[in-house]
């Protein structure tokens, strides 16, 4: 018997393990072979000195106790708990949705907030640029002082919106991050935590 035939037969004759606590005994027996054929024993030798398939798989059974192989069974509710549910439910139900509104309202001040930093920095490209060509109107008319002070302010503007656009890049990076991170904490809320 090789390698592949040894590991397959033993994974059917494992069929009360978990996927992956099988895989995890697979990969032993699998490095157990690979072992013993670096010390120069051909495949089917290596495989003839793991042992019997049914033996093995004899012992993997004995190991696993009884609670292991056990499923969790669900809790249900006593009768008295779904009266007080039902009586308590427009009181928590209330609250709870109070609470959803509050943090989804939370949520949004959070990205007006950041809507308001990137008109906040258009205002400012639009301000540089306008100034600019102000600037450049007095500058070729009477008023040259004057034209070289817009100029002056248009680039304090421009300088502004550099800063504000790696501001806005940065906070909106953030909230996308936050937002990622609370979407895969409440669907860790409602998803099962699989069984070890």
């Amino acid at each position: 018997m090789n390698k592949q035939e040894f590991l397959q037969k033993l994974g059917q004759q494992m069929s009360g393990l978990s996927s992956r606590e099988k895989e995890e005994r697979l990969n032993f027996y699998r490095e157990m072979i690979d072992d013993r054929m670096e010390d120069g024993l051909s495949e089917e030798e290596a495989v003839c000195a793991v042992g019997s398939v049914d033996i093995i798989a004899g012992q993997i059974t004995e190991e696993i106790s009884p609670a292991e192989t056990r499923q969790p069974t669900k809790r249900r509710l006593k009768a008295w708990e779904i009266v007080l549910l039902i009586l308590g439910s427009p009181i928590w139900f209330s609250l709870l949705i109070a609470a959803l509104a509050v943090v989804l309202s939370l949520y949004v001040s959070l990205w007006a907030v950041l809507v308001s930093a990137w008109a906040v920095f258009a205002s400012a490209v639009s301000c540089a640029f306008a100034l600019l060509v102000a600037g450049i109107v007095f500058l070729f008319g009477e008023r040259k002082l004057t034209g070289i002070a817009i100029i002056g302010t248009s680039l304090v503007c421009a300088g502004l919106s550099v800063f504000l656009f790696f501001g806005c890049k940065a906070a909106t990076k953030g909230f996308i991050l936050l937002t990622k991170k609370t979407a895969l904490g409440i669907k860790h809320c409602f998803t099962k935590k699989e069984v070890a």
